[in-house]
């Protein structure tokens, strides 16, 4: 197992290098200077100069790739056109907020998810089928940052029951464990799970489904094992591909979501990518970007690593 965990490793470090290169050349691809952000209508060409040379981007690039690469190791993304605070503080916060409301939704759409995938599974081509599929089905093809403004109408306008936009009370973005915060979590949390519980519900109910009409399920049940038993058979072997499904989810949900945390105000990493998007705000987009591309390359390599844990067909393979 260790030394599969190493080998895993060892393959994800050109990984690494290649996101952080495509993360790199992304930026530098788009139209337009970057330091218009922050340059005055009527500024000069030698001060143009002089912050082209303070920001580096009078060198070639990959003279530029190198020097960016050597100070993200060190932990240092440079600091922000816009606002001169350092990259890393900016994308830290965020994205521990991002992770808040993450956990919150992967909690919430990985359980109703196996739920309504295994009992689909089991009780395949019936009327709780059909329900549970619908429910799947509505959940990946609702567009999520519609949902969230009806539930901002309804819960927050309507009812007056949840606060509509922000992470805590009189606009703070600092999380602490409370019911005055966690109030501001619910309805992004809900927005978030719907399109990850749609799909582990189609992903878990079709793995049930092949488990179930396998020779060995009924080979157990001829033995004389108790449904429960045959039940802990059929996870065990839809564990691992149902655990990669949701490696991958929280993966995208870790990524975070423009459009969602948009709509409510969250201050994550996708409400900072919009904002360097539409400040051209150069080093927080690079920043940002390779922190939550380091995120999910990380998360990939722990699903497999627990995947070959879980079943050590694939260790062997």
């Amino acid at each position: 197992m260790l030394s599969y965990a190493a080998r895993r490793m060892v393959y994800a470090i050109p990984i690494i290098i290649g996101v952080a290169l495509v993360c790199f050349m992304l930026v530098h691809i788009t139209p337009g200077d970057p330091l218009v952000a922050v340059l005055p209508a009527d500024a000069s060409q030698e001060l143009a100069q002089q912050l082209r040379v303070a920001y580096g981007f009078d060198k070639p690039l990959p003279v530029q790739f190198g020097l960016w690469l050597w100070r993200a190791v060190n932990g240092d993304l440079g600091n922000s056109i816009a606002t001169g605070r350092p990259v890393l503080a900016e994308v830290l916060r965020a994205v521990s907020n991002t992770v808040t409301l993450a956990i919150a939704a992967a909690i919430i759409g990985f359980s109703l998810g196996l739920f309504f995938g295994l009992v689909a599974g089991y009780f395949r081509d019936s009327w709780i089928d059909k329900v549970a599929t619908s429910i799947a089905i509505a959940g990946v093809s609702v567009p999520h940052y519609w949902l969230g403004m009806v539930l901002v109408i309804i819960f927050s306008v309507e009812l007056n029951w949840l606060p509509a936009v922000g992470a805590g009370p009189s606009g703070s973005g600092a999380w602490s464990w409370g019911w005055a915060h966690i109030r501001f979590l619910i309805l992004p949390a809900i927005t978030t799970s719907v399109i990850p519980m749609g799909i582990i519900t189609r992903t878990v109910r079709a793995l049930t489904g092949d488990i179930l009409s396998q020779d060995f399920v009924e080979a157990l049940r001829a033995k004389g094992l108790r449904e429960t038993q045959v039940f802990r058979h059929v996870l065990k072997n839809a564990a691992p591909t149902a655990l990669a499904i949701m490696g991958l989810q929280l993966g995208y949900m870790l990524g975070g979501s423009i459009l969602i945390e948009t709509v409510f105000s969250w201050p994550g990493s996708g409400l900072l990518l919009n904002s360097a998007i539409f400040q051209r705000d150069l080093p927080l987009l690079q920043g940002t970007i390779l922190v939550l591309a380091m995120f999910f390359v990380i998360l990939n390599l722990v699903v497999d690593i627990a995947q070959a844990a879980i079943d050590p067909r694939i260790k062997r393979g």
